[in-house]
């Protein structure tokens, strides 16, 4: 296998794990900030402390683990699938409807990509409130998605049409 093949399969599910454990400890150290931390600075009259922060981690954590969780789903096919229908046609049929379905995810991820861009671009002068971060980091969470889903999608309707799907 290509080495830039072999990084494009396993740094998604990296970058998924980094992000997962990200996001858990940012909603637990939200908690703690939210429920612990606001009772001790309001009963011993503590200046209190700002976690608008924990709030923003939070939704960009999100946003990069649904686009890249999705190009996830569509390279393991895991995503939904009316196999009562399609186990019914014949092979030659079914192979058919893989790289149509297949075809339709690459033009979806390409329009997801664009547009993506497109929408990053518009950002590229905001930034979030919090942690003063560039919104472009936020949208090109969508850009990265997308691509992935137009290289898995490929992949996978080649597979369908040499008949290994």
């Amino acid at each position: 296998m290509i080495p830039l093949l072999r990084v494009i399969q396993w740094l998604p599910h990296l970058v998924m794990t980094a992000l997962m454990i990200v996001a858990m400890v940012d909603m637990l150290v939200g908690v703690f900030l939210r429920y612990v931390v606001t009772w001790v600075s309001a009963t011993f009259d503590l200046p209190s402390i700002r976690f608008f922060w924990v709030e923003e981690i939070g939704e960009y954590a999100l946003a990069w683990l649904t686009f890249i969780g999705a190009a996830i789903g569509i390279r393991r096919g895991t995503h939904f699938a009316v196999h009562i229908i399609t186990d019914r046609f014949s092979p030659r049929v079914r192979r058919g409807v893989t790289v149509a379905h297949y075809v339709l995810l690459v033009g979806f991820g390409a329009l997801l990509a664009v547009y993506g861009w497109q929408v990053s671009e518009l950002n590229s002068q905001s930034y979030s409130p919090a942690l003063d971060l560039n919104l472009r980091w936020l949208y090109l969470s969508s850009v990265v998605g997308g691509v992935l889903m137009v290289i898995y999608s490929a992949t996978g309707a080649i597979d369908a049409c040499r008949g290994r799907a």
